[in-house]
């Protein structure tokens, strides 16, 4: 068991990969001569050479359509989105060639491609570059919707989404890259669909996912400073969504507070909630609430955006109103 930041965990289920598989490459911008924007494919051009880390223009639409024609043709691309704010300039790609595909070409065609790179909010970097983008991609039937929170999670979801047959869009968090944590060493691969309890607790479930999950378990420790067990569970996935984990925790608990980076109209934890209440209604003893983003775009005032993000003591207060405190 290593320790290793967010970005070296990316980076190590790359490599391994890479190595793994010939037919996996890289292709983005700034990726191969700078080792990446934030340094994620570091030492990658150096080790398997300028034909499978391969730099690009700045041009995400160009080379998001090149990685979908070399998937279908038997390849299997990582695309790295310096931002996915940038990523709106290839959703035609992503949205109209990866994600239909299969099904268009009533299952001949797959798309096995990875588009990945840092999602949602850092600092002050305005409106047009501190967007959540989860639920944007998660509404698309054919597409599947990464956001790990941790190192261990980084890389056994990276590795697992380069080995899916079908497209995957893998959301990292900007803020996260320099997380320490423990990373399991070897093939450490971690299932698709599957939600992790990182707290478990009796009277409130906290659902959240990237970097709402650091401050989930933060106010699951403020919490129980005041006698307040809170079951933290990180969906990881955001489609598929882990139904079942989802349910049995709130069957235990009956009570359900939802937090996420992005926008309230719309968002994941909408899902969620409709979610809870069509199969497991019967069992809450109160409204869930959501803990959302504002929903205005990202101020660029420092104090302004402080208070347009979700922190701990948000998530705090809502567990704290569905407990009726």
């Amino acid at each position: 068991m290593a320790t290793l930041t967010y970005r070296d965990a990316l980076n190590v289920a790359l490599r391994e990969e890479m190595a793994r598989d010939d037919r996996v490459f890289l292709m983005g911008e700034e990726v191969a001569e700078y080792d990446g924007a934030y340094k994620v494919s570091r030492g990658l051009l150096k080790e398997f050479g300028p034909k499978r880390v391969v730099d690009t223009p700045i041009a995400e639409l160009g080379f998001a359509g090149i990685g979908v024609g070399a998937a279908m043709v038997g390849l299997r691309p990582v695309i790295e989105m310096m931002t996915w704010n940038f990523a709106l300039l290839a959703i035609d790609q992503i949205v109209n060639s990866a994600a239909k595909m299969r099904y268009m070409s009533g299952g001949q065609v797959g798309v096995p491609i990875v588009f990945r790179g840092p999602g949602g909010a850092a600092l002050q970097l305005g409106a047009q570059h501190s967007q959540a983008f989860e639920s944007y991609y998660a509404h698309i039937p054919g597409l599947k919707v990464i956001a790990p929170a941790t190192p261990a999670d980084a890389k056994g979801l990276l590795k697992a989404a380069i080995r899916d047959e079908d497209p995957v869009v893998f959301i990292e968090g900007e803020m996260l890259y320099n997380l320490k944590g423990e990373v399991p060493d070897g093939d450490h691969v971690t299932p698709i669909g599957k939600a992790d309890i990182k707290r478990a607790g009796k009277d409130v479930t906290i659902i959240c996912h990237s970097k709402t999950v650091a401050p989930s378990l933060k106010a699951a420790e403020a919490l129980a400073a005041e006698g307040v067990d809170a079951e933290v569970i990180d969906l990881r996935t955001i489609r598929p969504l882990d139904v079942d984990t989802i349910l049995e925790s709130v069957a235990r608990t009956n009570r359900c507070v939802v937090a996420e980076e992005g926008w309230p109209f719309a968002g994941v934890g909408a899902q969620v909630v409709d979610t809870i209440q069509r199969e497991a209604f019967d069992a809450l003893d109160a409204p869930i609430l959501r803990v959302t983003g504002a929903d205005v775009p990202m101020p660029y005032n420092k104090v302004l955006e402080r208070a347009a993000k979700v922190d701990a003591a948000k998530i705090q207060d809502a567990a704290k109103k569905v407990l009726y405190l």
